[in-house]
């Protein structure tokens, strides 16, 4: 065969969004009309069902719950600026 491969399309095509386990971008071309690829989460099927209740578990990654923590963290730090003062 030495009829030339028509690579165009797939060099141009749109990159996965995700991030490999080196940190680095994934260089994977992403899923027709997703933004990641068939390994991360771009295939048919992928992902948890629609009105999925089994993510929440625990209730620590909940809005509320992040921004309690938020607050106390701001507290803490407020009485150790208060302890460094006195001292």
């Amino acid at each position: 065969m030495t009829h030339k491969r028509n690579t165009i399309p797939m060099v141009n095509s749109t990159r996965c969004g995700a991030k490999t386990r080196k940190g680095l971008p994934c260089k994977s071309p992403a899923v027709h009309g997703k933004k990641r690829c068939r390994m991360h989460g771009g295939a048919e099927g992928s992902g948890a069902p629609v009105g999925n209740k089994n993510a929440l578990k625990s209730g620590f990654h909940t809005k509320e719950a992040i921004e309690k923590r938020k607050q106390l963290n701001k507290m803490i730090k407020s009485f150790r600026k208060s302890l460094e003062e006195l001292t």
